[in-house]
């Protein structure tokens, strides 16, 4: 967390009071839609999915998490409504869990602390959204490809295939053929 902005040494132990650590075993989910969150998490080790899945059981993968990453509900926790998403372990994993009402009363009490969200969120939400956007709909399936193995190769080896093309919004048929004329 200090990689975004320096947190004090009062912040990090009031931030403790309100996180809780978790393991989870692969295919376990963090959280699940339909349901209203009360926290979000920090990847401590393993590898996660936000997910979605259409009326005809068609699974959309729109982000992964891995270690050092924030997954969590964002949306569902600001609003106080149930997720349209689900987060799955893809990996034996462990968490920490953070409380998000604690969390933001902190934000209201600490500078530090209100100085990482703005960084964290800069940096990980506007920009890659942005670029995801643009990626979406003015790519071709093989250059979305290439920039995941670009910005991701980490992940390009941790992920089935089969949750990659989901991702980049095309089959598994597709990306294979995709992989063999690379």
């Amino acid at each position: 967390m200090c990689s975004y902005y320096p947190l004090s040494a009062e912040t990090w132990s009031s931030f403790a009071e309100i996180c809780t650590y978790r393991e989870l075993r692969k295919h376990e989910y963090l959280y699940r839609a339909g349901e209203v969150p009360v926290s979000f998490s920090f990847v401590h080790s393993g590898l996660f999915r936000l997910f979605t899945v259409d009326d005809k059981g068609n699974e959309y993968n729109k982000i992964f998490f891995d270690e050092g990453k924030f997954p969590g509900a964002m949306t569902a926790l600001l609003q106080s409504t149930p997720s349209q998403f689900i987060i799955e372990a893809l990996e034996d994993s462990t968490v920490v869990e953070i409380h998000f009402k604690g969390f933001r009363q902190l934000l209201l009490e600490r500078h530090d602390l209100k100085m990482f969200q703005i960084h964290y969120l800069e940096t990980n939400w506007l920009l890659h959204k942005d670029a995801r956007e643009v990626e979406i709909i003015q790519e071709d399936a093989a250059h979305r490809y290439r920039r995941f193995l670009r910005d991701f190769p980490a992940l390009a080896g941790r992920l089935p295939q089969y949750h990659i093309a989901s991702h980049l919004g095309i089959t598994p048929t597709q990306l294979s053929r995709i992989r063999k004329k690379l």
